[in-house]
């Protein structure tokens, strides 16, 4: 059985793999002339960066793709552990190391407001019910109205209409510190202020299974990745864009029999695995005429996550002072967020996420040089911001924020940069608005509210990535890949 898969991100990938080792003839078609999606990597100048993601959790999801074939993760690449996990830097010069030490933890929370020891227990407690339930979620499909019902009792429980950070608040007092513990859905595209206090499970998943590295970047794993599904037999055609994804209409139901590429060339499968944007995979690549779920007017309904304005830099010195990972919050948290996500506009100020792998992998830059990305979440294209105007200004306002904060003559050691903006995630990742996650993860647009894994519309036809379930961040992105495998190997079996 022939089965195609649209792009080599993380959800591509998984789902390539899975059915590459179940026995399926894969094949995966990517527009770039290199695999990863979001994982793309930049090489300039000596210097590696990684386009994102950064942040690994859940390494057990890796392993499993390598046990599957009988293969062992450590023959493919190399994953270390951090510590810290991230250093959290305010503006008043105060900063929260944190790790998956527990008494390190809480010794960094008495530093920080003693009279909140308590309440982080408490917090601490209530993740632990919150990943038993919501982690179970996450490699399961909601393709029926009868999946959402039976987990209604466990959400109602769990009183999952409360924020991530109406969580957060209700448990902790310092203001600080309800950043350090909030901040997490940001890394998934949502608003901590309006995604479902499931995601507070991320806090639990940190503390208990780590945040990794792999060594010679995220690239590093997307290769491994590749590698591990060409050594199964499954093949990789670069810079092949899809331009149309084919359907018969002439049965009942419409049904994906393929892909026309850009330069024309027709490809056929039994089955198609889109790991493309969802939204705009659905407006662009299947035409109106088969979408009586997913509309146009129905995709334009739903809330999507902000876009991302990165920069990555190289320096002729190192910034030893300076963690793998940092979150550096502005003066402003909620305002900024609301900024951002409710009124669209781009403000002055900016907290941002400033990624140094050369702090576990100095191979990464030259000799004495470091590798470097700054990210900062900005509104998608729904905005007003022209960034063929603004992408400039925006880049030096941070330069001289970080330059003034924390890199002390920044500008005069940069030796290489290279900018992406929202632009970037429409045109050249085909992200509908420019948004850097997809869907928003909102309760109302989570499990059966969010994108389904396998297509209403067009039968042959499955969704992996982050706008469908169970949504963005490495974990989602590849349980998506684990679910849609599983729900294509068992309509294989009722179709044999």
């Amino acid at each position: 059985m022939n089965v195609l898969v649209i792009g080599s991100g993380f959800g591509g990938l998984s789902a390539a793999i899975r059915l590459q080792a179940k026995g399926f003839n894969v094949e995966i078609v990517e527009k770039r002339d290199a695999p990863g999606g979001r994982a793309y990597v930049y090489r300039q100048d000596g210097f590696v960066f990684d386009g994102g993601p950064t942040i690994i959790t859940a390494p057990w999801l890796i392993h499993e793709l390598f046990e599957l074939a009988g293969k062992r993760t450590e023959d493919y690449v190399q994953l270390v552990k951090l510590n810290p996990y991230y250093n959290v830097r305010f503006e008043d010069g105060s900063v929260f190391r944190y790790n998956g030490e527990r008494n390190e933890v809480l010794d960094e929370i008495r530093r920080f407001n003693a009279a909140d020891e308590r309440g982080y227990e408490k917090f601490f407690a209530r993740t632990a019910d919150i990943f038993t339930t919501g982690f179970d979620l996450i490699d399961k499909p909601f393709t029926h109205l009868t999946d959402m019902v039976r987990v209604l009792p466990d959400l109602i429980r769990l009183q999952s209409q409360q924020s991530v950070a109406g969580f957060v608040n209700s448990h902790i007092k310092d203001d600080r510190l309800r950043q350090v513990f909030s901040f997490h859905p940001l890394l998934v595209g949502g608003n901590p202020f309006r995604t479902t206090n499931i995601y507070a499970l991320i806090h639990k998943l940190e503390q208990e299974w780590g945040v990794w590295f792999a060594m010679g970047g995220t690239g590093a794993l997307v290769q491994a990745l590749v590698k591990l599904f060409q050594d199964l037999g499954g093949r990789i055609r670069y810079n092949a864009e899809v331009a149309e994804i084919t359907i018969d209409g002439s049965e009942e139901r419409p049904r994906a029999t393929g892909v026309r590429l850009a330069d024309g060339t027709r490809l056929h499968a039994d089955t198609v695995v889109c790991n493309g944007d969802v939204a705009q995979s659905y407006l662009s690549l299947i035409p109106s005429r088969y979408r009586r779920k997913n509309t146009d007017a129905s995709i334009a309904r739903k809330s999507y996550s902000m876009s991302l304005f990165v920069i990555y830099f190289g320096t002729n010195r190192r910034y030893e002072n300076i963690a793998h990972h940092e979150i550096l919050m502005g003066p402003r948290y909620k305002e900024l967020v609301e900024d951002i996500f409710t009124r669209k506009t781009l403000a002055d100020d900016f907290s941002l996420y400033l990624h140094r792998p050369t702090a576990t992998d100095p191979s990464l830059a030259p000799d004495g040089c470091d590798s470097w990305y700054v990210l900062s979440p900005v509104p998608h294209l729904a905005g007003d911001t022209d960034w063929t105007v603004q992408t400039p200004k925006y880049r030096d306002a941070i330069f001289r924020y970080l330059e003034e904060r924390y890199m002390p003559n920044l500008r005069d050691h940069i030796v290489t940069q290279h900018t992406i903006d929202p632009l970037h995630f429409r045109d050249t990742l085909n992200s509908y608005l420019g948004s850097a996650f997809s869907v928003e993860p909102t309760l109302t647009q989570s499990a059966w509210f969010r994108p389904h894994n396998k297509s209403e519309d067009v039968e042959a036809l499955y969704f992996v990535g982050a706008g469908t379930h169970p949504g963005a961040g490495l974990p989602g992105v590849m349980s998506s890949g684990k679910i849609a495998a599983r729900m294509i190997t068992a309509d294989a079996a009722v179709v044999v």
